[in-house]
């Protein structure tokens, strides 16, 4: 009996170890996630009023023991949005907090149940929603209304300027902005034919498509006319999307741009970005502000349209894998370090134009 006994207690042994060990490393696997998706700053579900509307945000505050911090505020690009970006924005206003400045963002209209309909704002109402957020932070004891800035990104292009226009704002830092929606979506178009390779005879096809929406947009065409002239293929579009476009198509940011003048100005620019012709748009910016003297530039190489690093945006199993256990590692390098210092130069009235 004992000669089997031992060999049984033994694959016991060994069994219950093996157990013990996987739930060891699961644990301290959840454990790493846990840890690097904490974040050193305090957020706070906030509710923002604005004409009749509520705005659903997020507030994250440094916690450093100040009374009184700056204030990021925070505009998105295109698509439905919610106030953390997935929790991508968390990175960044980690940054900010360590350069004692409070984060503000809030849930589009219609996203995480939030009320209304993004795709029924234009950029102007867009900007009026910035504007009110603005106003509610001033009133605010822990924010100090002097310190106030902008963080936009692609689409944001078009709002930054604008809420400026309405409001006094101490900073902007543009990421990827915008300059002009049409010759943008000339340039993603072709971009992103290029990329996958497509043949002459499918780009021509393609560029022909946009410029019958084109014609179709200045016309003011129906949505059911655009799906009659795409021959029946709305190819993703829907009637609200066709509704925001008719909207927003015609926007132009260089002229908004002037009232940027003076204010201090960090722009960021993509290597890799097939969304923004990025060329046109710092030359745009250099044209409009270099004036005003305000204007910093910097440039990530290897980074794509969302300051995420190349290498890892073109896979979704190194994004998943990253956000997981190293957001901070997705963005390309020196993006957070640098808005940090931009910050910290700000806050101590050292902001040098290079």
């Amino acid at each position: 009996m004992c000669p089997k006994t031992q060999p049984r207690r033994r694959g016991l042994h060994l069994a219950v170890w093996s157990l013990v060990t996987v739930l060891a490393v699961a644990a301290g696997l959840v454990g790493v996630v846990l840890w690097q998706n904490s974040y050193d700053m305090d957020e706070q579900r906030v509710t923002i009023r604005h004409g009749g509307h509520t705005l659903n945000g997020v507030l994250a505050i440094p916690e450093d023991g100040r009374k009184q911090h700056g204030l990021v505020v925070y505009v998105h690009g295109d698509g439905p949005v919610d106030a953390t970006h997935d929790d991508g924005y968390k990175p960044m206003w980690e940054a900010n907090a360590k350069a004692g400045y409070a984060s503000l963002s809030w849930d589009k209209p219609g996203v995480a149940g939030a009320p209304g309909n993004w795709l029924d704002q234009s950029m102007d109402d867009r900007a009026d929603e910035a504007a009110a957020a603005i106003a509610w932070a001033r009133a605010r004891p822990d924010i100090d209304g002097d310190r106030i800035g902008l963080w936009g990104a692609s689409q944001a292009g078009w709002v930054l300027p604008k809420i400026a226009a309405k409001t006094p704002v101490t900073f902007v830092i543009a990421v990827s902005p915008a300059i002009n929606w049409l010759q943008q979506g000339r340039y993603n178009l072709l971009a992103t034919l290029r990329a996958d390779g497509a043949s002459a005879a499918g780009t021509e096809a393609e560029v022909a498509r946009s410029d019958t929406t084109r014609r179709l947009l200045e016309r003011q065409a129906t949505f059911e006319e655009y799906v009659r002239a795409m021959g029946g293929d709305a190819d993703g579009m829907t009637a609200d999307r066709w509704g925001f476009i008719s909207k927003n198509y015609t926007a132009d940011a260089t002229q908004d741009l002037r009232a940027l003048r003076g204010v201090p100005v960090l722009l960021t620019l993509a290597g890799h970005d097939i969304n923004v012709d990025t060329a046109d748009t710092e030359r745009t910016y250099h044209k409009v502000l270099d004036a005003g003297g305000a204007l910093t530039v910097k440039r990530y190489p290897d980074a794509t349209h969302s300051l995420l690093k190349q290498s890892i945006e073109q896979s979704d199993f190194k994004i998943t894998l990253t956000a997981l256990f190293s957001p901070h590692s997705l963005f390309a390098d020196g993006f957070l370090a640098d808005q940090r210092q931009f910050l910290r130069e700000l806050s101590r009235g050292s902001y040098t134009t290079p």
